[in-house]
């Protein structure tokens, strides 16, 4: 193995106020600055960035919705190339082409011990505080004062140093285009059908929102036999790529309980999953539910909103409330799995990819993403 043992200068897309408002394309949220990237320390690798991929989440933390330290080089989800690896990495090498994962994972909390990596403990306070597992954050900007990193990524620039934990190994013939999406929409997703829920044969899924995270989660129940698939969106347009990813049928908020009458077993769904992130959607999944069925929340509501249901459907019929971070996901096993499924044909991730931009577009595909016309915009760092 090989090690960088340089500092080097990148650009990245830095937020630095949570105030700016739509259209973003006019109000320039992000700005792109010459950053100064150290070599990785102990238990790190540098990857070069070859896509990053626009999620909601982003969204969420530009229009103040998801509280973060600023500044901040954002970008979680993308694929890359390991460029140099720091001491004791020996999962990867340069060379290797690897999904990045925005919740890497100690190995020693309670959580980890626990099987759970998504809640890591410890990755969770250093995501938050914007800093790496393995120490602080290492960008610093032309004054040299430090700049936050997003989730233990910051992928919206040309190279990005994360914890090892943060990648996972997939072949080389995998597109970046395909690649990346399976670090956070598959793993989101599809993990809240397959481990969150634990879906079996035969059973019932609705699903509420067709962005990306949603759309994934459409293909998991899909591939699972003899499961019917109801997907809801207001976007009608957002319809055929539901059909595409194979769900049974399409419609709008308005049409989900005649849907779940006409094509679920009596009494209502055996899993709901809301992949809007709001709590009056939650509240809808809980009353679309069969005895014993269970709502998997894996958006992400803003922090005022209130959950308001009758207390008595938990005991009285059984039902459940899950919460979903990152689909419960084990990455190191989840991605290859994953990628597999692609392979075979199961998983059609091309639906998810709209197209490919410059990242210097990235506040214009902001706009995009808030209006709903499109799933998943990938940028090109070079």
């Amino acid at each position: 193995m090989t090690s960088a043992t340089a500092a080097r200068s990148i650009t990245a897309a830095v937020l630095r106020t949570q105030t700016a408002t739509a259209p973003y394309a006019t109000s320039q949220p992000l700005s792109f600055e010459s950053l100064t990237l150290p070599a990785p320390r102990a238990g790190e690798v540098l990857v070069r960035i070859e896509r990053a991929s626009l999620c909601h989440s982003d969204l969420s933390v530009v229009n103040g919705s998801r509280p973060r330290p600023l500044p901040m080089a954002l970008g979680h989800e993308a694929a890359g190339v390991i460029d140099a690896v720091g001491t004791g990495v020996d999962s990867v090498v340069p060379g290797d082409r690897v999904v990045l994962v925005f919740v890497p994972s100690c190995g020693n909390c309670r959580e980890c011990n626990a099987g759970r990596p998504a809640l890591c403990s410890v990755a969770a306070e250093t995501n938050g505080s914007g800093d790496l597992l393995h120490g602080p954050a290492v960008l610093r900007d032309a004054d040299g004062q430090r700049v936050n990193h997003h989730l233990g990524v910051s992928a919206f620039a040309e190279y990005a140093v994360v914890a090892e934990s943060s990648v996972v190994r997939v072949d080389s013939d995998v597109p970046f285009e395909v690649a990346a999406l399976f670090g956070c929409a598959a793993l989101t997703g599809m993990g809240a059908v397959f481990r969150t829920a634990a879906v079996a044969e035969g059973q019932s899924v609705i699903v509420f929102g067709l962005g990306a995270v949603g759309l994934a989660a459409i293909m998991a129940a899909a591939t699972i036999r003899n499961c019917t698939v109801i997907a809801i969106d207001p976007n009608t347009e957002k319809h055929a790529l539901a059909l595409a990813a194979g769900a049974t049928v399409c419609g709008t908020p308005e049409q989900a309980a005649e849907l779940v009458a006409a094509h679920s077993l009596p009494g209502g769904v055996d899993v709901a999953i809301e992949a809007v992130g709001s709590a009056r959607v939650i509240e809808a999944c809980l009353s679309l539910l069969a005895r014993g069925g269970a709502v998997v929340s894996v958006g992400l509501p803003h922090p005022d909103q209130q959950l308001s249901v009758q207390a008595l459907q938990f005991a009285g019929a059984g039902k459940r409330l899950l919460g979903s971070y990152m689909g419960d996901a084990i990455p190191k096993e989840d991605i290859p799995d994953y990628v597999r499924l692609w392979r075979d044909g199961a998983l059609p991730m091309e639906v998810l990819h709209t197209d490919t931009v410059p990242l210097t577009e990235l506040n214009e595909a902001l706009d995009a993403l808030a209006s709903g016309t499109v799933v998943r915009r990938l940028l090109a760092p070079r």
